[in-house]
């Protein structure tokens, strides 16, 4: 009998790349089906992690994006000593995030070359131009260091999130949605920064499209972005059209978008939640690129505009006309909502 492979996966900070880590997760356990996974990850992406069936245990590391918090680190690596991990993988590429492996005396901490890492890892890997994106890059961190990571992530390993359906009856009656039907769910917001936000009066005209067809629209998104869900609502001015931003928790939004019939989001974390939860994905790019970051389903359509200056993946548009995203028309987006929708109706 295999012995049990105890692995602490150092995980990212964002809630989207933290979905796009599962493929990792899926590789150790379909190599090793007595592996336990164990993932450090900041509170907010703790309910993710809760969805996922092949994470034994999500360990909290409430440090901010940029903070040392070396006690804190110190804190938590010696409490992990008890573990006994055999391995750790360091998905950041920071110096700070292979701290607490380092400090939990982990025998073997793989990761690739960064932030002067050198000792704080001990199986470091040179991080190859072909790894052209973020899942793939994940994923060959749970390969031996000369294993070809395929062109394409294969089906078996692609996020797919657990959902509740008696919490989704719950939110249902919580939020006046129709009982037992699917409904399109908007997501407008994108912590990174504006670069990456269709307009919110384009998201407005969407949803006022949506529901005169007949759907019930939610607008989701955290509490920072409720402001935004409140414009949607105003310029959708229809009563079908819901601002939910800050009104439900992660694993809410998660069984909420098991259930939606399409979701429309931009480049954010949510975009790849809806993904892995199993919505047919509408994915708007302005200041990123698909090719980095694309939705990992294939239920998806990619809608971006090809011009001069994009992408150019700034925070801010540099030439302030925000023209990627400002002139990506409503109707170009329904209709890619529409053909999804139809292709979901039709497999039924």
């Amino acid at each position: 009998m295999t012995d049990v492979d105890k692995v602490l996966v150092v995980g990212p900070s964002w809630v989207g790349d933290m979905v796009m880590a599962q493929a990792l997760y899926k590789l150790l356990a379909r190599e090793n089906p007595r592996v336990e996974i164990h993932v450090v990850a900041p509170p907010w992406s703790l309910p993710v992690l809760e969805r996922m069936p092949e994470v034994a245990r999500g360990v909290e590391l409430a440090i901010g994006h940029g903070e040392l918090g070396f006690g804190r680190r110190l804190n938590l690596a010696r409490q992990l000593r008890a573990e006994r991990y055999t391995r750790a993988i360091v998905l950041p590429r920071s110096a700070k995030a292979a701290l607490v492996p380092w400090l939990a005396r982990i025998p073997l901490r793989t990761g690739f070359r960064g932030e002067w890492r050198y000792g704080l890892l001990n199986d470091v890997r040179v991080l190859d131009a072909h790894l052209d994106q973020t899942v793939k890059r994940f994923v060959a961190l749970g390969l031996p260091r000369d294993a070809a990571v395929p062109a394409m992530l294969p089906a078996e390993l692609q996020p797919l999130l657990r959902s509740d359906v008696r919490n989704l009856e719950r939110l249902r009656a919580l939020h006046a949605l129709t009982p037992g039907a699917r409904f399109a769910a908007l997501m407008p917001g994108a912590e990174y920064g504006p670069a990456k936000r269709w307009p919110a009066p384009h998201f407005g005209a969407l949803a006022a499209s949506l529901a005169r067809a007949g759907a019930d629209v939610v607008v989701l998104g955290s509490a920072k972005e409720k402001s935004i869900g409140d414009e949607v609502v105003a310029s959708a001015a229809n009563p079908r059209v819901r601002n939910l931003c800050g009104a439900t928790s992660l694993a809410d939004v998660v069984d909420l978008l098991a259930a939606a019939d399409v979701a429309v989001s931009n480049d954010s974390g949510l975009l790849h939640v809806a993904a892995a939860a199993g919505a047919p994905v509408v994915a708007l790019y302005g200041s990123s690129s698909p090719k980095f970051t694309p939705p990992l389903t294939d239920e998806a359509a990619v809608v971006s505009l090809e011009i001069e200056c994009s992408p150019c993946f700034e925070r801010e548009c540099p030439l302030k006309h925000f023209k990627c995203l400002n002139d990506l028309a409503p109707a170009t987006v329904l209709r890619a909502a529409d053909t999804l929708r139809a292709a979901r109706s039709g497999s039924r």
